[in-house]
Order: structure tokens, then C-alpha cells, then sequence
């Protein structure tokens, strides 16, 4: 269990997916370019073998804004975005309406 003084401390943003492509070294690793509003951000996810990067462009997400930035085979990954595990598969969590990108989630 956290405090929830703790989990006040995680940012979560709504973004929009504005670039993707599928990394060359992996058929799991894809490039996405998401705007969260103040900014634009790259994020490294692991979600390649069940989206392809056409049909994520335009597409709202959930994102931790605040995680520090880690390197994922030698590329900067600034976020990471939330998903469900749908029986090992990934499944993007996002708002069920159009939402302004930076949207701070509640």
C-alpha cells in the first residue's frame, strides 16, 4: 500500500499520440512523439506486437508526465503510458471523449 500522499506525487497527463514507428532492432519496441499540451515528449513502449504505429496517431492516452527519463536500448523514453493487461495482451488506457492534451487526470 502507498500513502495517498504518495500517489498525489504521480502526474498523470492525457496526450496525444502524434508520431509512432516501429523501432528497427524490434518488432516490440515502438517511437511514439506525444503532445502533453506545455510540451512534446518521446516514449519507448513495449507495445509493438499489438498496435501498429498508423492506427495510434491521433490517439489519447494516459501518460505518467513526471517519471524520470530512462534509456531504453540506447533511446530516451520521457513518460510511460498506462495500459491494462487484458489476458498478456496491452490494452492503451485514454478518455472516452475528445480531452485537451495535458489534461491532468483526476
Amino acid at each position: 500500500m502507498i500513502s495517498f500522499d504518495d500517489f498525489q506525487k504521480i502526474d498523470l497527463r492525457v496526450a496525444k499520440i502524434i508520431e509512432a514507428e516501429k523501432l528497427p532492432f524490434s518488432d516490440k519496441l515502438l517511437k511514439l512523439k506525444v503532445d502533453i499540451g506545455e510540451q512534446q515528449r518521446q516514449i519507448i513502449a513495449g507495445i509493438g506486437k499489438y498496435y501498429q504505429p498508423e492506427q495510434l496517431i491521433g490517439k489519447e492516452i494516459v501518460v505518467v508526465a513526471n517519471l524520470e527519463p530512462k534509456i531504453i536500448k540506447g533511446i530516451a523514453s520521457e513518460g510511460m503510458l498506462l495500459a491494462a493487461d487484458e489476458q498478456g495482451e496491452p490494452v492503451l488506457l485514454g478518455p472516452q471523449k475528445n480531452v485537451t492534451p495535458g489534461a491532468k487526470v483526476r
